[in-house]
């Protein structure tokens, strides 16, 4: 057996050297697959259906890969369209591959993958008992999915079912990164634990390739072992670096789940063939007694306005922890007196974020740290944008006065690099599942239109 998969780039949309590709065609390549999407990037692509990378981006890379995939005659899969996966993600994608597909005279049979879940569905999965809490999975109620955005990642299987059809574009909806590059060679009877692995090495593209980059890698597989090239000029693959990449979104890098089982990857070999290709052996895939899909939501939980400030005093960046507390008390009887007990000061979060003090880490720093200047972020969030906004006019102002018991008289303690200094960032959202559903069929929880383009 002789499989040759192309992962293009770690994301539709992220861009790819055209060398790199032309190299990856010129291999002959059985399928070109790519991901489209995460929950990297946060809850915002699926609480709002907008993809994190626009519309020019991912054309771009489109174009290049309906082209290639004409020129091979190879099915060409995408997942994850919009970002998100959500349904409206799909078309999106879609709409722009029948753009290109017209200014450049390609024809192909196109597959769509839906994984939108009506909260119906979700509800009636929930009295069932069939919806099981993830680690670190947020307590969750029946009326939630009413108010949730939520999709299902899907396996190998519904993208099987169209290649099994000889469909030439697979867009799918969310989809584990995994599932698109093992699909045909699963199909097609290859070892399941070398494939899955060989899947998961190349899911992001270069990602595990020394310097990391948005080009593409190769694989081979073949009955025993796989081989994963890297594409692009000057970036080469160590047995370290394709080993790595198993830790990538991964607690356990011996053990992956997957909606048919886990990847055990215990005892895997990693041998380096020459400076840009190394070699696996030795993975295996353990099958789930049951078939599960994961589900992702998000809902809208507020809206938000920014203020962005700095300090260079000693003085008063010393003063600040202390400070602050006092002024979100302030500021709440602000509220109400200002909206007439019309807003809810339990309703409003006022947020500030002292970049220089352990903000990113956001816990006890090994070392004490003694800044210079702090960057300040605040962020002020209402249940509405004009309410935001009206509360970080004086948030702003006064967070630009505070009150210094060393110094006398009126004192600058922010300075903000932009007026006015309040931005309005527009909605927020928060994840709301990391669960499973249970006794599900592989392909159930999806559905499938297709067309002639």
């Amino acid at each position: 057996m002789d499989i040759r998969i192309l992962a293009p780039t770690g994301a539709l949309g992220a861009g790819f050297d055209t060398a790199a590709l032309d190299r990856g065609v010129a291999a002959g390549p059985h399928v070109i697959a790519c991901d489209a999407g995460s929950t990297d990037s946060g809850p915002a692509a699926l609480g709002s259906g907008t993809p994190k990378l626009s519309a020019q981006a991912v054309t771009r890379d489109l174009r290049l890969l309906l082209k290639a995939r004409d020129t091979l005659q190879v099915p060409l899969i995408i997942g994850s369209c919009g970002t998100s996966g959500r349904d409206d993600g799909v078309d999106w994608v879609a709409g722009l591959a029948r753009t290109v597909a017209a200014e450049n005279n390609l024809h192909f049979k196109l597959g769509l993958i839906y994984s939108d879940q009506p909260a119906e569905r979700l509800q009636h999965l929930y009295d069932e008992g069939r919806i099981q809490p993830l680690a670190n999975a947020p307590v969750i109620e029946r009326k939630l999915f009413e108010r949730s955005h939520t999709v299902a990642m899907m396996g190998v299987e519904p993208i099987q079912e169209l290649l099994r059809n000889g469909y030439d574009v697979i867009l799918a909806g969310r989809a584990s990164d995994t599932a698109l590059f093992a699909a045909l060679p699963h199909l097609n009877g290859a070892d399941p634990g070398l494939t899955w692995h060989m899947a998961k090495t190349i899911e992001c593209g270069a990602a595990c390739a020394i310097p990391p980059d948005a080009n593409g890698l190769l694989v081979t597989l073949r009955d025993d072992h796989f081989d994963v090239t890297t594409l692009a000029d000057g970036s080469r693959l160590t047995p370290r670096s394709v080993a790595a990449h198993t830790l990538y979104e991964n607690a356990d890098p011996f053990h992956i789940a997957e909606p048919s089982g886990t990847l055990d990857t215990t005892h895997a070999t990693y041998e380096a063939v020459d400076e840009r290709t190394v070699r696996v052996r030795g993975s295996r895939y353990i099958e789930a007694d049951g078939y599960t899909n994961k589900l992702e939501g998000a809902e809208l939980v507020g809206y938000q306005t920014v203020i962005v400030g700095g300090v260079r005093d000693k003085v008063v960046i010393e003063r600040l922890p202390e400070l602050l507390p006092m002024a979100k008390k302030y500021f709440d009887a602000k509220i109400l007196d200002v909206f007439d007990g019309r807003v809810d000061p339990a309703t409003i979060d006022i947020n500030y974020r002292l970049y220089g003090t352990g903000t990113v880490l956001a816990g006890t720093e090994p070392t004490p740290l003694q800044p210079q200047e702090l960057g300040v972020l605040i962020t002020v969030t209402a249940p509405d944008q004009s309410t935001a906004h009206a509360i970080s006019t004086f948030v702003a102002h006064t967070s630009s006065h505070l009150p210094i018991p060393e110094y006398d008289g009126l004192v600058s303690t922010l300075a903000y690099p932009y007026s006015p200094p309040e931005m309005d960032r527009g909605p927020l959202y928060r994840f709301t599942l990391n669960h499973v559903a249970t006794g599900v069929t592989p392909t159930e929880l999806f559905r499938t239109t297709t067309e002639e383009v």
